[in-house]
């Protein structure tokens, strides 16, 4: 609760970084894949796994990560880690007055002495958008949340680069479970982290070992 009220105190983008939202139009997300959630604004992420079961979780990862990247990165940074000029939003709980507050600067944006800091999104993008964007956001990692299996997944993903795998679902297990172990900055209960993506790809009867070891070698390095 404290980091939300500090946010409602420091949610500003500063004016030039504000105003490169409107140099550029808001980027639709296309949502179908997503269960209605109708038309009524909620106040409660809809699509937490334990709501909707895991896969209409995933999917909704999926699509909040694409219309958080093409709509709020420009200000609150590449995954959502910012570089001081917005609030850092992977912070915010994954709670429902966390939820609360996301979902109405979503919707209205904010304004300052008569200036737009953050435009409103709500009428542009849709309910769902805002809630997929929103499951993307609480499920980034923490800050040095990979740092003590830095090593152990580097020498994994040099395994999948080769495509020289003698026993997969072992490999898959143990990528899981370091996944497991990763903490979120919002308190939600799964991290969507490299190690995460990179068990996920591998996993059943079409394993992308070329995609996986590109996701950690991407997630790693930012991580640096």
């Amino acid at each position: 609760m404290q980091y939300v009220r500090a946010l409602a105190l420091g949610m500003t983008c500063v004016a030039g970084m504000a105003f490169a939202h409107g140099d550029v139009a808001p980027q639709p997300v296309n949502t179908d894949a997503l269960p209605d959630v109708g038309e009524e604004w909620l106040t409660e992420n809809p699509f937490r796994a334990d709501k909707v079961g895991e896969e209409v979780w995933k999917t909704a990862l999926e699509i909040g990560d694409s219309g958080y990247n093409q709509n709020c990165a420009r200000c609150h940074g590449l995954g959502v880690v910012s570089g001081g000029l917005a609030p850092d939003l992977r912070y915010l709980e994954a709670e429902e007055y966390g939820d609360e507050w996301f979902v109405e600067r979503f919707r209205h944006g904010y304004t300052q002495n008569g200036v737009t800091k953050m435009p409103g999104f709500g009428d542009l993008l849709g309910q769902k958008a805002a809630w997929a964007i929103r499951t993307y956001v609480e499920t980034r990692p923490d800050d040095g949340a990979l740092d003590e299996f830095s090593d152990r997944l580097k020498e994994i993903r040099d395994v999948l680069a080769a495509e020289d795998i003698a026993d997969v679902a072992a490999l898959q297990s143990e990528l899981a479970e370091i996944a497991a172990q990763v903490a979120t900055a919002s308190g939600a209960p799964v991290a969507d982290s490299v190690a995460y993506r990179a068990a996920n790809l591998i996993l059943g009867d079409a394993p992308n070992f070329h995609e996986a070891a590109n996701q950690l070698t991407i997630g790693l390095s930012a991580a640096e």
